[in-house]
């Protein structure tokens, strides 16, 4: 099977070449916003969509042009990326797998790719790298590209530059070692709690640095904007708030990895945590009640990082073999494990599970975990739909076929 993976590096470029990467980046950005700002002016005038081939025409004419020499100073094959990434959005957009494309802002760090292994260099003997206008630069080489190079990403992230090589390489069909199967039930005072009764603790990296990170934008807050100081104390949040994703990052790793390599088949809620993570502000005509309990829930959740966890335990369980199914969450709590009775009165708090029908009593979030595991069990079984598209229009549908059997016994009785 091809399996395709991207290999991260830190670069360590000399101050020219960070000057250079600077302006690629920022000639790709703008790039992007002036076709963005194109496809709506003609949107509006009635045109049809421009696609890339087109629009690399106009890329031709910007470069040749005098009002943007200097982008001719850029490498070509990072600005048409740029466009491809633009109509990429708008497919996506179209096929409603994300929201409508955005202007890029300057400052919000910049990156621009090398499409084709043949526009670049990997030297990994010497631990560097050739790209295009740019000459040989240093990475560090934590581990080896393993793989068929196929394209790289340069990206600039709190001060530092990286470089992203992605490569496919085929790998023989893998066969899990594992043989058991978890249910896992997220939460916030637990990150995750197994079927079988271990659970994670959290680690609430954001949590941790929250105090400093204020103090941090108060002293940002305090200098004039654009200033040398300015700059010098934004630096300082960019940095914090890089060390916080790394840290974050570095837990869900080892987790998903020590998850997947365990277990050979995985089950867990389909969490959708866009919604859950919604504001409860409202407006000035109605606005919301408890806005500040949501927000600090809020800010709990995301700091888990959930929908990160979920997407490497994804590719993972895949990688090792294994098989990672969801299920929809509706009472995965109020469910009690031993006779099935189904009542809100179940979980009068965040922590008990007690039933009100056999009296059943455990860990809320361990009951959670066994419902979980027990659905995945009958998805897998017999394909049962536990998924959201399950409506109440489909089960009064269900009701409605049994209605002419019943009348149909009851001629055959009188009869």
């Amino acid at each position: 099977m091809q399996r395709l993976q991207a290999f991260k590096y830190e670069l360590m470029p000399d101050g020219q070449q960070q000057r250079k990467m600077s302006r690629f980046a920022g000639a790709c950005r703008f790039v992007f916003n002036k076709a963005f700002a194109l496809q709506k002016t003609n949107y509006e005038a009635g045109g049809k969509f421009i696609g890339y081939v087109a629009m690399a025409k106009h890329l031709t004419a910007w470069r040749n042009g005098t009002e943007t020499p200097w982008l001719a100073d850029a490498p070509a094959h990072p600005l048409q990326h740029a466009l491809k990434d633009l109509e990429q959005a708008y497919k996506n957009f179209f096929a409603k797998r994300a929201a409508f494309p955005r202007f890029k802002r300057k400052g919000s760090g910049g990156s621009f790719r090398y499409p084709d292994a043949k526009q670049f260099k990997l030297d990994q003997p010497n631990a560097r790298i050739f790209l295009p206008k740019l000459g040989w630069m240093r990475l560090r080489l934590s581990r080896p590209v393993l793989g068929e190079v196929r394209n790289a990403t340069v990206s600039l992230r709190s001060g530092r530059w990286f470089v992203s090589i992605q490569t496919e390489r085929e790998v023989s069909a893998p066969v899990p070692v594992a043989a058991s199967a978890v249910g896992i039930d997220m939460g916030v005072a637990r990150f995750a709690t197994m079927s079988d009764g271990a659970f994670l603790a959290p680690l609430a990296s954001f949590k941790r640095h929250e105090v400093r990170l204020a103090r941090y934008h108060r002293r940002m807050t305090r200098k004039v904007k654009g200033s040398r100081n300015w700059h010098k104390a934004k630096a300082r949040v960019q940095h914090l708030h890089s060390r916080i994703a790394n840290v974050r990052q570095d837990f869900l790793h080892k987790v998903s990895s020590q998850i997947s390599a365990q277990h050979a088949m995985v089950v867990i809620e389909d969490l959708q945590v866009r919604s859950m993570t919604a504001s409860a502000r409202g407006s000035s005509e109605q606005p919301g009640r408890n806005v500040r309990a949501k927000s600090g829930l809020n800010k709990a959740i995301l700091d888990q990082g959930w929908a990160e966890f979920r997407r490497q335990l994804a590719y993972k369980m895949q990688w090792n073999g294994g098989q990672l199914i969801t299920i929809d969450p509706r009472n995965t709590s109020r469910r009690c494990p031993e006779c099935g009775h189904v009542d809100a009165q179940n979980r009068k708090t965040q922590a008990v599970f007690r039933c009100v029908a056999c009296g059943h009593t455990a860990h809320a979030d361990l009951v959670g975990a066994i419902n979980i595991l027990a659905r995945g069990h009958r998805v897998a079984a017999c394909g049962e739909d536990v998924s959201h598209a399950r409506t109440a229009r489909a089960r009064r549908a269900a009701s409605v076929k049994q209605e002419p059997a019943e009348s149909t016994a009851q001629e055959v009785t009188h009869a």
